[in-house]
């Protein structure tokens, strides 16, 4: 079957090692697939996958608003992992509850400055009309 819809962003790295083990920690992501240079990463609840690029050129980061989201199993679960990225020195943006559809939602920065919100409680899927 051919994917329709959104499938992927493609983001430019400094080195596939930090962003790999950056995504995998705070996005539950894995490789998926690999060739020289390139890894494309997903958590593989949707066919969706982050592009993992390697360059050696200057890297211009997504920064606060733009941003990539990735819903997690709790608040606690919110709260960790900004305890994880303040021990770290890449939180961005303490946790906060907002109204819905919004949720409780976190800012953290990855290892080239792009920016991932970590959140609970989004309701994207009913926005959008894809609830299950």
């Amino acid at each position: 079957m051919t994917d329709i819809g959104l499938t992927h962003i493609a983001l430019p790295v400094s080195s596939l090692k930090a962003s790999i083990a950056f995504y995998a920690q705070y996005a539950n992501m894995s490789v998926v697939h690999s060739r020289p240079g390139v890894v494309w990463v997903s958590d593989r609840t949707r066919p969706f996958a982050v592009v993992l690029i390697e360059t050696s050129g200057e890297i211009k980061p997504l920064l606060p608003m733009a941003h990539l989201g990735v819903g997690v199993s709790s608040r606690q679960e919110v709260d960790r992992l900004c305890q994880l990225a303040n021990q770290n020195g890449c939180l961005v943006r303490e946790a906060e509850q907002m109204e819905p559809p919004i949720g409780y939602w976190s800012l953290i920065r990855d290892p080239d400055g792009h920016t991932l919100e970590v959140s609970y409680g989004q309701d994207i899927g009913m926005v959008a009309g894809c609830a299950t």
